[in-house]
């Protein structure tokens, strides 16, 4: 007896056969975010250094009084250290996280399964924003208590900068780490993060150099993001220029990206 061409329907449960995209996503998106929130050094660097850094420069005489501009402390440090902590994570952590995983197999193994490619690495980015809104929750609450005023005006086009900043740092931490050896991604994903910390806009405000370093320091993605946020929550004024920078950088990182990044 010839056995039939096909099995009737629901001869399987579960169907076999692709899940939903969406679902796809929130599930990677999950599983990526889990990940990072689990991870030590993650932790450190995403959380503990810009929160130890919030407290320090502002309870500390730190700060050249000059840069403050007649601006309190916690108003001048805040939207830097949001800034360094959208770097932190959606930068350096991915580009970190992204060469590991390649070095071990696991974008190859992911790769083989029904998840398209342009998922993992949108998975990757979602919770970076993700990561991203717990760093901003939990240093705007330390930031409230140590008597940070933003300007309400302002808010909208903070969080426009910090969803832009992350995807413009996530194209960059994909193009780092889907490119390079593990290692070289590591030694030179925290060398670049100290460069932008200390020279890039963050901790020396481009107000304080003369007037070409202040130009370069304003087109680089950290010195944007952190002089936009700046712009947005202390004086609550719309700057266009930091995101059109930022939405540059991330458009010329994600093409690099497409055609340089590899699976192993």
């Amino acid at each position: 007896m010839t056995a039939p061409a096909r099995f009737p329907a629901g001869t399987f449960t579960p169907a076999p056969g692709a899940g939903r995209r969406a679902r796809m996503l929130l599930t990677h998106a999950k599983l990526e975010t889990s990940l990072t929130l689990r991870h030590g050094e993650q932790i450190l660097l995403t959380l503990l250094i810009p929160l130890a850094l919030l407290i320090g420069l502002t309870l500390l005489d730190i700060l050249p009084a000059g840069d403050l501009a007649g601006v309190s402390k916690v108003d001048w440090v805040t939207p830097r250290i949001f800034a360094l902590a959208v770097m932190s994570s959606a930068f350096t952590g991915q580009a970190i996280a992204l060469g590991f995983d390649r070095r071990y197999g696991v974008l190859k193994r992911l790769s083989a399964t029904a998840i398209p490619r342009w998922l993992l690495v949108a998975g990757r980015i979602v919770a970076a924003l993700v990561v991203v809104l717990l760093q901003v929750v939990v240093l705007g609450v330390v930031a409230a208590f140590l008597g940070w005023t933003p300007s309400a005006a302002g808010i909208a086009e903070a969080v426009v900068l910090l969803v832009l900043g992350t995807l413009s740092f996530g194209a960059l931490g994909v193009l780092l780490g889907g490119s390079l050896r593990a290692e070289a991604v590591l030694a030179l994903a925290n060398i670049v993060w100290f460069v932008l910390l200390l020279a890039g806009g963050i901790l020396l405000a481009p107000s304080a150099l003369p007037p070409a370093a202040a130009t370069v320091i304003e087109l680089l993605p950290s010195g944007a993001l952190a002089e936009g946020l700046r712009a947005a929550l202390v004086d609550g004024q719309f700057t266009a220029g930091p995101v059109l920078v930022l939405a540059v950088w991330g458009v010329l990182a994600a093409a690099v990206a497409a055609k340089t990044t590899k699976l192993t």
